[in-house]
């Protein structure tokens, strides 16, 4: 076999497939990125066992067709000191010694068996698909990953819930101290299913869509789900579970509601959280008369400090603690210039919503309190 590619067209499909590469793989050959020439056509494959990335490119001069693997770390190290060039990959299809001639070398590498990379799991027939925007699907995953949880004994919490209706998709994570539910009314999948995409295969999507433009065809079915797009496919199996019914722990009747600058309160709770607990993080908010009076103290430490943040609310005094960093955690990722806080007591979940939602958006935030000894 032999071929003409790129060197950075060839290293930026190999370092973005690359990120699922664990650093230690109980199958060898996964430390390997998988080659299958096809003609002119080049598929990359990058997988830990449970997700798989896939990308095509094509090459020049190419002569032969068939699959070889190459350690990832033998072949990215090298190309990545590479400025912009064809770069020759000739490959002894007997012995499966690749030569890799540039401008003003040659790089020697002893590639592996392609036969021997596993296989990626393949769809069953009675599977659903739909199609969704590039952003569509990248916002839902950008307002949601952080929220998602590592509980080993609650998988279901570990991944984003794709609630998928006739007229509109909703996208929940939680990790049981916030809930994050994002619904979105342009997506238009025309059945009703549902399924939960871990965090690594989340994560490699939020890494590639800004890249991406048009559409992305989603297709699942109980185990394993495929999202297909221009340049790349990516495979992964499910978390397998029930997700909780989220609808029921979100307060439907909080009646004290606050109007506040998202920057000037998310700034100020950054500045006091210092003089906080380092164990618990504790922060008071105590809302009256059109002010919030953040508050925090380490008494182990006789430290302490308090902010007074303008805000719109005349109602009666309440007073309520949170996990400052989980508090500041949903205020970065909400986009709008104000956000609402919806308070009911001290001990019932705090909502957190954008003033403003964006076009055919819904996006709510929710977030545990922490008791106050006060």
């Amino acid at each position: 076999m032999k071929f003409v590619v790129s060197s950075t067209d060839l290293l930026a499909h190999l370092q973005t497939i690359g990120r699922v590469i664990n650093s230690k793989n109980t199958i060898p050959i996964l430390d390997s990125f998988l080659f299958s020439l096809t003609g002119s056509q080049l598929t990359l494959t990058a997988s830990d066992g449970d997700t798989t990335l896939i990308t095509s490119l094509q090459v020049a001069d190419s002569e032969g067709d068939g699959v070889f693997a190459i350690v990832a770390k033998n072949l990215l190290d090298p190309i990545r000191e590479l400025p912009e060039q064809p770069l020759t990959f000739d490959i002894d299809d007997s012995s499966l010694e690749i030569l890799i001639n540039y401008q003003n070398g040659k790089y020697n590498l002893i590639g592996q068996q392609g036969d021997d990379y596993p296989q990626s799991p393949v769809l069953r027939e009675n599977n659903t698909s739909f199609n969704v925007e590039v952003m569509a699907l990248l916002n839902g995953i950008n307002r949601t990953i952080f929220a998602t949880a590592d509980d080993e004994l609650r998988p279901v919490m570990n991944g984003i819930y794709f609630d998928i209706n006739e007229d509109d998709i909703t996208f929940v994570s939680s990790d049981s101290h916030k809930l994050v539910r994002f619904r979105n009314e342009t997506v238009k999948a025309g059945t009703k299913a549902a399924f939960i995409l871990p965090k690594k295969p989340a994560t490699m999507l939020k890494n590639i869509l800004p890249k991406e433009q048009g559409s992305v065809e989603v297709a699942f079915d109980d185990r394993i789900a495929n999202f297909t797009f221009a340049n790349y496919k990516i495979i992964c199996r499910l978390i397998e579970g029930r997700f909780p019914n989220y609808n029921s722990v979100i307060p439907q009747n909080n009646p004290f509601r606050i109007t506040v600058d998202r920057i000037q309160l998310m700034s100020a709770l950054r500045r006091v959280s210092h003089f906080s607990n380092q164990g618990s993080n504790l922060i008071k908010l105590q809302v009256e008369d059109n002010r919030i009076m953040i508050t925090a103290q380490d008494i182990d430490f006789s430290t302490s400090a308090e902010e007074a943040v303008s805000c719109q609310y005349s109602d009666m005094a309440i007073k309520i603690g949170f996990k400052s960093s989980f508090l500041v955690d949903i205020l970065n990722n909400i986009n709008s210039t104000e956000v609402i806080l919806e308070l009911a007591d001290p001990s019932r979940a705090g909502i957190v919503l954008p003033l403003e939602q964006e076009e055919n958006e819904d996006l709510l935030m929710l977030l545990m309190p922490m008791m106050l000894n006060d």
